[in-house]
């Protein structure tokens, strides 16, 4: 099965919203892992956001990362990266679908709600960043034989 890492960033958390998206993904079909509340440090902000170290906004976005907790998680499923990343809507969220995270509670990219892995590569990279293998719970939910052929 494929695992992707979903963190749920300080605005989410400002704004009540850890449930209503953790409800999205488990009514989808796909399995918790892991989750943690945790306040990011400066060193992991950056570790996270280092493809972004060149543009003019990575500073901006260790800053943001860092102002308060995060909610992050790891989710399992078929095809959960990419089917994650289409719940969430897309970065900006005047451009995300109605009926996406994005979509439904978003208005600025600065303060787009969430981060979701955009490759399977990408999400084992960051589930290492941000997990010890010992945090992630594999187990087989009852509901599994009616989501899964």
């Amino acid at each position: 099965m494929e695992r992707t890492f979903i963190m749920i960033k300080p605005d989410g958390l400002q704004r009540s919203l850890v449930g209503e998206i953790i409800q999205r993904l488990e009514n989808k079909g796909f399995t918790l892992v892991s989750l943690k509340l945790m306040k990011v440090s400066r060193e992991l902000a950056e570790q996270h956001y280092d493809v972004h170290r060149d543009k003019p906004f990575f500073g901006n976005l260790v800053e943001f990362i860092t102002s308060g907790p995060v909610v992050a998680s790891v989710w399992e499923g078929e095809g959960v990266v990419a089917a994650a990343r289409k719940i969430i809507g897309t970065t900006n969220p005047l451009n995300a679908e109605p009926g996406t995270i994005r979509g439904d509670y978003g208005i600025s990219i600065g303060r787009n709600l969430i981060h979701a892995s955009d490759a399977v590569e990408t999400a084992q990279q960051e589930i290492k960043l941000w997990f010890r293998e010992e945090e992630l719970v594999s187990w087989e939910p009852s509901l599994k034989s009616w989501i899964y052929e």
